[in-house]
């Protein structure tokens, strides 16, 4: 399961703005590489909407079956807010439904939109 926690205003190239869900899974209890000490943390990933921002707001809260998963990608440069650390990155987090199985065109469909938007991500469009 996973729970609406927020949504973002987004635009698309041409302008129009669009809002974003952001989905995040259960708590996790992850061993820091450093300290070797054990932290709480959840996958977060965002889900496009056709949603205005009422419908937005109204749906935080809300859980929908499925999970966040790690997808691999085309490297990009993460800014960590608070050290302002770069990082490499070839990873994402990506919303999926429960018990959906994906052809393999439709696999490759799915990373070619991943790898625009990447691009657009670089290009800070989104």
């Amino acid at each position: 399961m996973v729970r609406i926690i927020d949504y973002k205003k987004r635009q698309t190239e041409e302008g129009k703005e669009f809002f974003v869900l952001e989905v995040s899974g259960g708590v996790e209890m992850v061993k820091s590489q450093t300290t070797n000490q054990f932290y709480a943390t959840a996958k977060k990933a965002f889900i496009s909407s056709t949603f205005d921002e009422q419908t937005c707001i109204a749906l935080i809260g809300t859980e929908m079956s499925g999970k966040v998963v790690k997808q691999e990608c085309q490297s990009y440069e993460y800014v960590n807010k608070e050290s302002g650390e770069i990082l490499v990155l070839n990873h994402r987090y990506i919303y999926v439904p429960e018990e959906v199985v994906v052809s393999k065109s439709e696999q490759s469909s799915i990373d070619k939109l991943l790898q625009e938007q990447d691009i657009l991500q670089e290009q800070s469009i989104i």
